[in-house]
């Protein structure tokens, strides 16, 4: 098996005409951590609507631990444990922490009462420990929709946690947080990717958080591929420095 878990291979996608990703190629090596970054409308967040089958593509491969998953349905690509969080946080906000969690394992044509009924202690048990992680168990029993904005990010990546993902595709998880929370936010990103051994796969426009994070960048531009390496490499690459100044 490739030591990449995610292969991108010549992949295109278009919209009414307009080119959102053309020939994008690129890899992510299991148990690392990737980041993908770029000027706004770069193409980033097509590409991973893509790679977890939001959008299908129009040409090209998406290999998944070498299983082609172009074509298949979103939950299907889930339960073989790639997942995705969103820039907009997707939480019930009217529900506490806790059953926040336990709605966020996968269940079949119930209703959220049922959901909420069937969970085990086990569920309950893991999902008060994931919240302590995150740093919220002290409100885990507060009305989600009561948290900042900060925290209710940190309670979806603690959802996308109790599904144990193989893969976390990670869409600006630092956008609109408090800076006083970015470093934790940091650090848990990274004790997950060491201590549960989850790849992460991170679209970031903080430069600072993704050059200290990530082992491999890659760099978008008009929807195509404009750079890639060691973060280093990428940074001080004139090409990405002119995109970004180019966006300003």
């Amino acid at each position: 098996m490739s030591e990449h878990i995610i292969q991108v291979s010549d992949v295109s996608k278009s919209y009414g005409g307009v080119v959102a990703n053309k020939d994008i190629s690129l890899s992510v090596r299991k148990g690392g951590i990737t980041g993908l970054i770029g000027p706004n409308g770069s193409g980033k967040t097509t590409l991973f609507n893509s790679i977890v089958g939001y959008h299908p593509i129009d040409d090209g491969s998406i290999k998944f631990e070498d299983k082609e998953i172009s074509r298949l349905p979103v939950p299907e690509i889930a339960r073989l444990g790639l997942l995705r969080t969103f820039q907009q946080t997707r939480i019930f906000s009217a529900m506490n922490c806790v059953e926040n969690m336990l709605i966020s394992l996968p269940h079949r044509k119930m209703t959220i009462m049922q959901m909420l009924a069937q969970n085990s202690k086990a569920d309950h048990d893991r999902a008060a420990q994931l919240l302590d992680f995150v740093g919220l168990y002290e409100k885990r029993l507060l009305r989600s929709g009561s948290l900042s904005f900060g925290q209710q990010k940190l309670l979806e990546f603690a959802m996308a946690l109790m599904n144990e993902p193989t893969v976390l595709l990670l869409d600006e998880p630092t956008a609109g947080i408090n800076p006083t929370l970015i470093n934790g936010l940091i650090d848990r990103l990274k004790r997950a990717n060491s201590e549960f051994g989850i790849t992460l796969f991170i679209i970031e426009h903080n430069m600072r958080v993704i050059m200290n994070m990530a082992d491999t960048i890659y760099c978008l531009a008009h929807g195509e591929m404009l750079a890639s390496g060691a973060p280093e490499d990428v940074q001080n690459d004139q090409r990405v420095i002119d995109a970004y100044l180019g966006a300003h």
